[in-house]
């Protein structure tokens, strides 16, 4: 009885872990959802350029929805780094990841950009049409590394590693080509859609990652 006692005490600390990582992650799943919501809205409702122009352009200052939009950056923003703290111990590489794609995805939703959102090789940019659209590339380019990260972390279990490693195979060739034709072909449709794809991939793995997390016990396998 005293052994069992005993054993008992020693794991309460790590339930109450377990607990808050799964907290966590519900939190992550509700601002993403409230994220993708609001700028979702912020486009369809903004009299902006349509699949032609970047998604920031929604933000930009003197914009009708530009607070809205903001406001599911950072909430966005704050569902990176939720998911960041919901992951299991022996994570490695994946929280940092995550954390910085926080920092640079709410500079990207507080710096707003010029009318049009405009950056080089075409087109004149100013210094904070840089500092937006290098927070905004970095963010993204840093969330597929922490996918990466996950595709080979045992910790986080198969259904967190099969949804990484999935959205990975997808994203990268996006990435690619939306890199590719801001460099040839500069700012149009195909940057427009593709840009589209990447951060409907990207919400619908931060959505399916953070569901997974806190349905889960750290003991269970995902």
């Amino acid at each position: 009885m005293a052994e069992r006692a005993r054993a008992g005490t020693a794991s309460t600390p790590g339930i109450r872990a377990d607990v808050g990582r799964r907290v966590a992650a519900s939190a992550a799943a509700g601002c993403t959802l409230a994220g993708a919501a609001a700028v979702t809205v912020a486009l369809v409702a903004g009299p902006g350029p349509g699949l032609t122009g970047y998604v920031s352009e929604t933000g930009i200052a003197g914009s009708a929805h530009a607070v809205t939009y903001r406001i599911g950056v950072l909430a966005l923003a704050a569902a990176l780094l939720l998911v960041a703290a919901a992951l299991p111990p022996g994570v490695r590489a994946a929280p940092a990841l995550l954390a910085s794609g926080a920092v640079l995805t709410a500079v990207s939703g507080a710096v707003t950009c010029s009318a049009g959102c405009p950056l080089p090789p075409f087109e004149r940019s100013t210094v904070a049409d840089l500092v937006h659209g290098g927070a905004s590339i970095a963010a993204t380019a840093v969330v597929v590394f922490a996918m990466v990260a996950l595709t080979v972390s045992g910790p986080v279990g198969p259904v967190v590693r099969r949804v990484s490693g999935g959205t990975v195979a997808l994203t990268l060739p996006l990435c690619a080509t939306v890199g590719l034709a801001m460099l040839v072909v500069g700012r149009g449709a195909l940057v427009g859609v593709v840009e589209r794809l990447v951060l409907g991939l990207v919400v619908l793995w931060g959505l399916t990652t953070a569901t997974a997390l806190a349905l889960t016990r750290q003991r269970d396998s995902l």
